[in-house]
C-alpha cells in the first residue's frame, strides 16, 4: 500500500478521502533532522509551511514519488530538483485564499483603529489611564474612500480586491504579469453577481497613490520594499504583508515607522521565522500574526480535499 507522511497535519475530511483510497496516512510529525532516515519509510510527504524539502532530503530519499504543500507557495521545496528527479509536485493555491484575504482586511481594520496597542496596554493601564488612552488612540480612520494597492493580483489579491470593494474602498493593482482586472462579487450567500474592474497600476504608481498597500507575491531574492522604496511611499501608509517574509526589508520599515513615513504595518509572515527579531515584534505599531493566514478551519478542509484529490490522481497514473 501506498504510505504518505502528512508531516504538518491534514484537514480529517482530506485523511479520511485518502484511507477511503487505500492510503496510509501518517499525521506523526517527524522532526526535520530525522527526515532523511524516516522518509523513507514512505512514498510520498505532505508539508504546510514547516517542513523543508530540499535536494539534500530529496537525494536522501530515494523511493519518494510526491510531494505535496498545503498551501499557496511552495518556497520551502526544491520543486525543480524534485521534478527532475522524477518526483510530483503538487499544492493548493485556490483552497486558502479568501481566509488570507480576510486576515488581510483583520489587520488593516487592526492598524486604523489602534487595535493592536490598544490590546497590548489596555490590561495593564486601562483602570488608570483610561482617558489618556482615549486620547491616544482617538485619530483613526475609516477605510472607505481611501485608495488600496494590491501588489501581486493572483487568487489571493482578487479575493483582496472583493473585500476591499465591498468596503467601499478605492483599488488600484499590479502584478509582473497581465491579468484580468474584473473580479466577480456575489451579494450575499448564493445572490447576485456582480462584475466589478479594478484599476491597473505600476509598481511605482501604487507606491505614490495607494493609501494602503497589501503584499501577494512570491518569494523574491531582494526586498520589494527596501530603503528607498519605502522612503517613495505616500506619508502616513498602512503595510500589509500576509504573503512572504523578505518582501519588506524589516529593520527598513522599524525605520519608516519610527519615523512616521509609514502610520502601521502588519505582518503574518517574517524574515527569520520561527524567531521574528525583538523590534518588530515589540514594536507598537505593528499588527502581529504568527502565519496564519491559511489557519481557518474552512480553509484547511478544502485544502485537505483539494491535497487528497491530487494525491489519488497522482497515484492512479
Amino acid at each position: 500500500m501506498i504510505k504518505i507522511l502528512a508531516n504538518d497535519g491534514i484537514d480529517p475530511i482530506g485523511k479520511k478521502m485518502l484511507e477511503d483510497a487505500g492510503f496510509i496516512i501518517d499525521t506523526n510529525n517527524i522532526p526535520q533532522d530525522e527526515l532523511p532516515e524516516k522518509l523513507q519509510n514512505y512514498d510520498g510527504i505532505t508539508v504546510r509551511s514547516a517542513t523543508k524539502v530540499r535536494k539534500a532530503l530529496i537525494d536522501a530519499c530515494p523511493n519518494l514519488k510526491l510531494i505535496g504543500r498545503g498551501g499557496v507557495g511552495v518556497d520551502n521545496i526544491d520543486v525543480e530538483y524534485a521534478k527532475e528527479k522524477g518526483i510530483g509536485v503538487y499544492n493548493t493555491p485556490a483552497s486558502s485564499s479568501l481566509s488570507v484575504a480576510e486576515l488581510v482586511f483583520g489587520h488593516l481594520f487592526n492598524g486604523v483603529r489602534f487595535l493592536a496597542d490598544s490590546n497590548r496596554k489596555m490590561p495593564v493601564e486601562g483602570n488608570t489611564k483610561f482617558n489618556d488612552l482615549k486620547k491616544a488612540y482617538a485619530k483613526g480612520v475609516e477605510l472607505r474612500g481611501k485608495t488600496l494597492g494590491i501588489v501581486g493580483f493572483g487568487r489571493i489579491g482578487r479575493e483582496v480586491a472583493k473585500i476591499a470593494i465591498g468596503v467601499g474602498m478605492d483599488v488600484i493593482a499590479y502584478d509582473l504579469f497581465p491579468f484580468n482586472p474584473e473580479v466577480e462579487i456575489v451579494l450575499g450567500n448564493g445572490g447576485t453577481k456582480v462584475n466589478v474592474a479594478v484599476k491597473t497600476a505600476t509598481l511605482d504608481e501604487i507606491i505614490a497613490q495607494a493609501d494602503f498597500i497589501t503584499l501577494h507575491t512570491p518569494f523574491v531574492d531582494k526586498a520589494l520594499f527596501g530603503t528607498a522604496e519605502l522612503a517613495r511611499l505616500k506619508k502616513g501608509v498602512g503595510l500589509v504583508n500576509c504573503s512572504r517574509g523578505g518582501l519588506i526589508d524589516e529593520l527598513a520599515l522599524v525605520d519608516a515607522l519610527n519615523s512616521g513615513q509609514v502610520s502601521f504595518a502588519a505582518l503574518d509572515v517574517y524574515d527569520n521565522e520561527p524567531t521574528p527579531r525583538e523590534e518588530i515584534i515589540k514594536h507598537p505599531k505593528i499588527s502581529l500574526t504568527p502565519h496564519i493566514g491559511a489557519a481557518t478551519n474552512e480553509a484547511q478542509e478544502r485544502i485537505g480535499v483539494e491535497l487528497a484529490n491530487l494525491i489519488i490522481d497522482h497515484f492512479k497514473k
